[in-house]
């Protein structure tokens, strides 16, 4: 019976991609075809295979050495409060980035880091049936974040059609960014970061070719990525220290204010019809919850923490599912923790709106009018890679 739903919520995701799909007579279904087989296949190697599970627990436990190292900076820093015992979640999760951020900033600056992107990027645009640059971006978006990567392909954006840069700013928001990868180990499994990572990579392509379809003319597949400017080693570890620190503070800031405003919300619609706003998302979002596998009983507490996610950010849907009060089976805690990890929320139509507006005015208004529409499909990727996670473990 899982199958079946299974297959139903596959059908699902296809059929609302396709009914918004801008030229349904482009779209290539063979490449998506065998970007959907190598979900299923890499999925299942990650999750449900020994070698698998070798590979997951060495990339956690990377981190955790690096979480280890990142540590005792911080110790040093803010001594007794941070107590191990009593982990202070800016502490804990948020400072790391600060250590994680020095560390792609040193793998930038021996150019280890654009070698491996350039040449994962070109490896995959001979699996997507797209560009050279929307698979490079594909790749720089996971590593470098969603707003950092445009700078890579500045030059490019100005004669960029929209078709193309729709599928760019689908990449950025789908994927996310090394530099926090170790906070969200921090607060759920590892094996379903990583895996979550896999996924998205190709989930991002399988939903863009649907709704965004279009030829890349081989005289406009081109790839130009802007050269960094020239710093010494300790010019280039001094900002990428500040960049963590920013962005450690502004994930911060943004906490205090989504969760303020969503207990605000809370208890308002408590005190006036007895049932809170995430309640209320629970059950508009349940049906998709149910198709991605999540039992029926735990359809109303999953989906609310999806939406919590569009609505407010990745970051406090993952304290909430950590923290135990939302209380789900293994199955469900694994088909969730999948469809937190990506940027698919609101807040982030601006923050991409807003790189590429700092890059160049007019395609920033471009980004800014199809938000929603990016939005959507973000989500639709969460969507699609949770289904079949759901169906494979």
């Amino acid at each position: 019976m899982q199958y079946i739903i299974g297959v139903a919520g596959l059908a699902l995701v296809f059929g609302m991609a396709f009914i918004v799909s801008n030229d349904r007579k482009k779209i290539k279904y063979r490449p998506i075809i065998t970007m959907l087989v190598l979900q299923f296949v890499l999925g299942f190697l990650l999750l449900n295979t020994s070698a698998g599970n070798v590979l997951i627990s060495t990339i956690a436990n990377g981190f955790t050495a690096l979480l280890n190292c990142a540590r005792e900076g911080i110790n040093f820093v803010f001594g007794r409060l941070a107590n191990p015992d009593d982990p202070i979640f800016f502490m804990s999760v948020l400072m790391p980035i600060t250590f994680i951020s020095t560390l792609i900033g040193i793998l930038q600056h021996w150019h280890i880091l654009p070698f491996i992107i350039k040449y994962i990027g070109l490896a995959l645009s001979k699996v997507n049936g797209m560009g050279k640059l929307e698979s490079y971006n594909a790749v720089a978006s996971a590593i470098l974040g969603q707003s950092e990567v445009f700078i890579s392909v500045k030059k490019l954006l100005g004669p960029l059609p929209p078709n193309r840069l729709y599928t760019l700013c689908a990449s950025a928001m789908s994927t996310v960014s090394m530099s926090i990868v170790g906070a969200y180990m921090v607060m759920i499994e590892p094996k379903y970061v990583v895996t979550a990572l896999v996924l998205n990579l190709f989930g991002g392509f399988i939903i863009a070719s649907i709704i965004n379809p279009y030829e890349v003319k081989p005289e406009d597949d081109i790839l130009v990525v802007a050269e960094t400017k020239r710093q010494s080693f300790f010019e280039m570890l001094g900002e990428y220290i500040l960049d963590g620190f920013k962005v450690g503070v502004i994930v911060c800031a943004m906490l205090i204010g989504f969760v303020g405003i969503i207990t605000l919300i809370n208890n308002v619609f408590l005190g006036i019809i007895g049932i809170s706003f995430q309640e209320i998302l629970g059950y508009l979002f349940s049906p998709f919850a149910f198709f991605m596998g999540i039992p029926m009983a735990e359809c109303v507490d999953a989906a609310s923490l999806m939406a919590t996610k569009i609505v407010a950010n990745e970051f406090v849907a993952m304290m909430q599912l950590s923290s135990g009060t939302v209380i789900l089976s293994a199955k469900s805690v694994a088909i969730v923790s999948i469809f937190l990890v990506s940027f698919a929320n609101f807040s982030s139509i601006g923050i991409i709106a807003g790189a590429v507006k700092a890059l160049n005015e007019e395609k920033g208004n471009v980004v800014a009018c199809f938000g929603l529409r990016l939005l959507y499909g973000a989500t639709l990727v969460s969507i699609l890679n949770a289904t079949i996670v759901g169906l494979i473990i």
